[in-house]
């Protein structure tokens, strides 16, 4: 029997993630938006391109309109939000918390509802914020509610190293840990090309140069796009995510994760590095990290609690 997974939002990061799994063919998708068949259009889209690329899955498109249709996701075994609004030039995630309060709080008394055992997967900017929302109103065990942060973080700065070296991006190992946004925390000293730590093949200058490109990384694009922001980075994202969990890999990904006490942070969600299998997050790796380090982490901690305060939670 094939696992069943939701993608909340056909927008351009919904449905590039729902084409990214369908064409994993290990899961029927679901594909839901609150503009009327907007979703449908999009699955079916996807179901006429299953013949040439081989896929076999099912691909459903519901319209949620005046409270019904939530019940099409009954049973689905992973929950992906993508709803809300997007950024605009010269706004920053955290300029969408009250807007996307609403949208990502409704969608969890939902999931609760109609999904009570689903792995819930939020990629809804603020996506620290918005994580820890979807557990408080949901009341999931910790292990089952994750954010998308880290893993398109430290895409972006793979990205950036490879580009600088000439070399693949399969060559660079790399870790950015805390909140999405201006207080995460890239790692050199854990960044590696081809096991050659990144300060032994790049000048202190030019690591924070693309240190700062990361940080920014989200930002160039919306600039650049001027009506939209980024999605298909975002979307190989989460999919490698519901691969860990769907295949068990045990892989150890930065994630957006619930934290009591490790790395000296206790009672909220932020990006750390875990070990995603089938159970979720079975584990919080902990780095030795140095005491700048822990202090970056740490205050990004500190500034998702203070809009977990403006949410009132």
């Amino acid at each position: 029997m094939k696992k069943k997974i939701t993608v909340v939002g056909a927008g351009k990061v919904g449905a590039t993630t729902a084409q990214r799994l369908a064409e994993r063919n290990y899961a029927d998708i679901v594909l839901t938006d609150v503009i009327e068949f907007v979703a449908e259009g999009e699955a079916l889209d996807l179901l006429e391109a299953s013949p040439v690329v081989g896929y076999d899955v099912n691909v459903t498109g519901v319209t949620i309109k005046d409270g019904a249709g939530y019940e099409k996701i009954a049973d689905s075994d992973v929950v992906i939000v993508t709803a809300g609004i997007a950024r605009k030039p010269g706004m920053s995630r955290d300029d969408l918390i009250l807007t996307n309060q609403k949208i990502v709080g409704g969608w969890a008394e939902q999931i609760a509802k109609h999904a009570p055992n689903a792995f819930v997967i939020i990629v809804t900017n603020p996506v620290d914020a918005m994580t820890q929302l979807t557990w408080h109103t949901t009341k999931f065990p910790k292990h089952r509610v994750i954010g998308l942060g880290g893993v398109l973080d430290s895409a972006r700065y793979r990205t950036f190293i490879a580009r600088e070296l000439g070399v693949s991006v399969q060559n660079v190992e790399a870790y950015v840990l805390g909140a999405h946004g201006d207080q995460m925390v890239p790692l050199p000293r854990y960044t590696t090309v081809a096991g050659v730590p990144l300060p032994d093949l790049l000048p202190k200058e030019k690591i924070d140069a693309i240190v700062k490109r990361t940080r920014d990384g989200g930002a160039e694009i919306v600039n650049l796009l001027k009506t939209g922001s980024a999605f298909y980075a975002p979307s190989a994202a989460v999919a490698e995510m519901v691969d860990a969990i769907m295949f068990d890999k045990k892989k150890v990904l930065p994630c957006i994760s619930y934290l009591e006490g490790e790395y000296g942070i206790h009672g909220v969600f932020a990006g750390v590095p875990v070990k995603l299998g089938a159970k979720g997050v079975e584990e919080i790796v902990q780095f030795k990290l140095t005491a700048d380090e822990l202090a970056a982490l740490q205050k990004s901690g500190e500034a998702v609690r203070a809009l977990n305060k403006v949410m009132g939670i």
